[in-house]
């Protein structure tokens, strides 16, 4: 589970740890990763189930570590759960190059390096799921997110063509959609009066009922919005 330190991957991992997984959380930030852990341990009942592991997606050499860690820990990887996410609101021209490779190289490079990791540990295993947490912005593309809205796009794509190629292994390809979801993205708090959003747990339930679904389906694309959106 990469960005499982709060919000969405946070919530996924709790879900997991509750219906009796074996979760490994990544973040970048070495102190919040091991201050999720702990939570969820006393949460969950689950210090025994629960893998704290620094990593930054965009660097293909971290990735390997956090996943050779996994599997020293566990045994194996059934699934991979690509949640690291970034995005900055700004027009193109306010744009720096560092921010743009920041976001390209988390949202799209950085799945791209986990997928690569795991695809051996799945096919040792002969079946799994690999689950991406994209945004409904890789659809309807806005101003100021073109950066955001392009890595997403990516993503969807990206997502599409390894769930053809990796169908025939018996390793299932799904990615999920949400629209706007009351969480801290990009270390900003939403905007008060958010009651109407997704909240983080409705993003995990939807995870969770993808990984129960039997072995002859593929949901292989899911949608999510908040069902009364505030009106413009």
């Amino acid at each position: 589970m990469t960005g499982g330190s709060r919000g969405i991957g946070f919530a996924v991992a709790d879900a997991l740890l509750r219906r009796g997984d074996a979760v490994a959380i990544a973040a970048t930030s070495s102190e919040r990763v091991r201050d999720a852990a702990r939570e969820l341990a006393v949460r969950c009942g689950a210090a025994d189930r629960v893998l704290p592991l620094t990593c930054d997606v965009r660097d293909a050499g971290s990735v390997d570590v956090a996943m050779s860690a996994t599997v020293a820990r566990f045994g194996g990887i059934d699934v991979l759960i690509n949640n690291a996410g970034v995005g900055t609101g700004a027009p193109i021209v306010d744009l720096s190059h560092d921010e743009w490779r920041r976001i390209i190289d988390t949202n799209i490079t950085g799945v791209y390096h986990c997928c690569k990791a795991v695809i051996p540990h799945l096919r040792t295993r002969g079946c799994g799921w690999i689950i991406s947490v994209s945004s409904l912005a890789g659809n309807n593309p806005f101003a100021g997110g073109a950066a955001y809205c392009a890595s997403k796009a990516a993503l969807n794509a990206f997502s599409e063509a390894l769930m053809q190629e990796l169908r025939h292994d018996n390793i299932r390809v799904s990615y999920v959609l949400p629209g706007s979801v009351a969480t801290e993205f990009s270390g900003r708090a939403t905007d008060a009066g958010g009651e109407w959003r997704l909240l983080p747990e409705d993003i995990a339930e939807v995870i969770v009922d993808l990984l129960a679904h039997p072995a002859r389906s593929l949901p292989s694309r899911v949608e999510i919005r908040p069902s009364r959106p505030q009106k413009s």
